[in-house]
C-alpha cells in the first residue's frame, strides 16, 4: 500500500485548541482536571467530544458499557476499520493530556483528512473507552477489558464506587449507556497515543517512543501478624514486630526488581499499619507488592523469589504471613505490522524515536487480544502523569499526532 507524503500533518494549533477546550471540563484544584469515569464532568466532556465528531462528519456509536465509536466510512464498505482513540476520564488529580491527547488525536486525523480531501479504503473509527482510569470503578481498562472478553459485562455493571454507587446505574444516570452489544466490532487495527507516564523519551531527547511491548504485572497482597507491645518496655529479642517485617519485604522487592533490568519494576504500593500507634510496635500490616515485567518468565520468577523471601523473612523474625495474588495481567506483544507501521511513520517524518515499553497498562492492552493494535508515545515534562502539572509541549503532541496520522491513514489505505 501507498505510504503517505511526509508533507501530510496535522494541524497542530487545533489539536492543542481542542485539548485546552476540554481541560475546562472538570476542572482540578491546581491546573489539572477531576473528571472521573461517570460523572457529571465525564458526561459533559462526553457530549463536547460528540458535538465536535458531528461537526466532523462523523456517525457515532455508543456501546451497553458507554464507549463512544466515532466512525468515519470509508469508500470500501466490506472493509474492517481502523480504530484509533483513548479515555477522556481522568483521575481524581489528573492532567490535561492522559487519555485526553489519544482521543482528541484521532478527532484530528480526521478534521486533517476532511481538510485536505483524503479517503481511504478502509473506516476510521475514533474511540473513547470508558472507566480507563479504573480510579472511581475498579479494574482499569473496565470497558476494553469487557470489549476484549477478559470481563463480564454484567460483572462490570456491579462494580461499585466508594458511595456504593453501581457502575450500571451510574452509567445510565449520566445517559450514557448505549444499547450496541459489547465486542461485536471488528478491527483491521487498533492504534493509540499516549504521553509516555515516565522520563525516558524527555531525558534522552526523543521524540516518539514506537511501543514494542506492555509490562505485566502481578499485585500480592502481604498480611504480616506479629505481636502488639510497648515500645518502650518490650525488649528488643522478644519482639514479633510486623513493621520490621514490612520493611525487610520492601527492600526484597527492591533487590528483585534492581536483579532483572533492564524493563522490571517493583514497590511496596499501599499500606496499612496496626495499631498505628506511636508506642505499640505494629502486631499487623498488610501492604501490596506491586511488580512488573514485559517477560512473562522474569515476572514469575520475581514473584517466586519475593513470596520465598517472605517466608525467610517471617521466619527469621517469628510472624506469620498471608500471601494472596489481587491483581494479574500478562506481558503484551504489540503486532509487528501495527509498530513498524509507526517506526516507518516516524522515520519518514523525520522524527527521532525508540522503541520502549510501556510500564502502564493501557486500554490498547486488552484490544491487542482482539485486533492487531500498537502505540504510539510522545514525551511529558519530568516523566510526571497522574499529576494536576502534568505537561507537554504543543510540539510533542505534534510529533505523536503526526506519527499516529501516518499509521493510521497507511493502515486504511488511502484512495487516489
Amino acid at each position: 500500500m501507498a505510504a503517505p507524503g511526509e508533507n501530510l500533518k496535522i494541524n497542530a494549533d487545533r489539536l492543542w485548541d481542542s485539548l485546552m477546550e476540554m481541560a475546562k471540563i472538570g476542572p482540578g484544584v491546581a491546573g489539572g482536571n477531576n473528571r472521573q469515569t461517570l460523572t457529571d464532568e465525564d458526561g459533559e466532556g462526553r457530549k463536547l467530544f460528540q458535538k465536535w465528531c458531528e461537526e466532523a462528519g462523523l456517525e457515532m456509536g455508543v456501546d451497553e458499557m458507554g464507549t463512544m465509536f466515532a466512525t468515519r466510512a470509508g469508500t470500501d464498505p466490506d472493509a474492517l476499520p481502523v480504530y484509533v482513540g483513548s479515555h477522556l476520564d481522568t483521575q481524581p488529580t489528573g492532567g490535561k493530556y492522559d487519555g485526553v491527547l489519544g482521543v482528541l488525536g484521532g478527532l484530528e486525523i480526521i478534521r486533517s483528512m476532511n481538510d485536505l480531501g483524503i479517503k481511504t479504503k478502509h473506516p476510521i473509527v475514533v474511540t473513547n473507552w470508558t472507566n480507563e482510569e479504573g480510579t472511581r470503578f475498579a479494574p482499569a481498562m473496565l470497558a476494553s477489558g469487557v470489549f476484549a472478553g477478559v470481563h463480564e459485562r454484567d460483572w462490570a455493571y456491579e462494580r461499585t464506587d466508594a458511595e456504593g454507587k453501581r457502575f450500571g446505574d451510574e452509567l445510565e444516570r449520566i445517559g450514557w449507556k448505549g444499547d450496541e452489544p459489547v465486542g461485536q466490532r471488528k478491527m483491521k487495527a487498533f492504534f493509540e497515543l499516549h504521553i509516555e507516564q515516565g522520563p525516558i523519551l524527555e531525558d534522552e531527547l526523543v521524540d516518539i517512543g514506537v511501543v514494542t511491548h506492555g509490562q505485566g504485572l502481578w499485585w500480592l497482597q502481604v498480611t504480616l501478624t506479629g505481636k502488639e507491645s510497648h515500645t518502650g518496655s518490650t525488649p528488643m529479642p522478644k519482639r514479633r514486630n510486623a513493621g520490621l517485617g514490612m520493611a525487610r519485604v520492601t527492600e526484597l522487592v527492591h533487590e528483585v526488581a534492581m536483579d532483572h533490568q533492564p524493563n522490571a519494576v517493583g514497590a511496596i504500593g499501599h499500606v496499612e499499619v496496626y495499631p498505628n500507634s506511636r508506642n505499640v510496635i505494629p502486631g499487623k500490616t498488610v501492604f501490596t507488592v506491586d511488580i512488573r515485567s514485559p517477560d512473562e518468565k522474569t515476572l514469575n520468577r520475581m514473584r517466586a523469589r519475593i513470596e520465598a523471601g517472605i517466608e525467610t523473612i517471617c521466619d527469621a523474625l517469628d510472624i506469620k504471613f498471608e500471601i494472596e495474588p489481587v491483581g494479574h495481567f500478562a506481558p503484551v506483544t504489540f503486532d509487528e505490522g501495527c509498530v513498524k507501521a509507526i517506526r516507518d511513520a516516524a522515520e519518514r517524518l523525520g522524527y527521532s524515536h525508540r522503541d520502549i515499553v510501556s510500564g502502564a497498562g493501557h486500554d490498547a492492552c486488552w484490544i491487542n487480544k482482539v485486533a492487531p493494535t500498537a502505540m504510539v508515545m510522545c514525551p511529558c515534562v519530568d516523566g510526571l502523569s497522574h499529576n494536576e502539572a502534568e505537561e507537554i509541549t504543543k510540539e510533542w503532541a505534534q510529533g505523536g499526532a503526526d506519527v499516529l496520522f501516518h499509521a493510521v491513514v497507511e493502515t486504511a489505505e488511502i484512495v487516489e
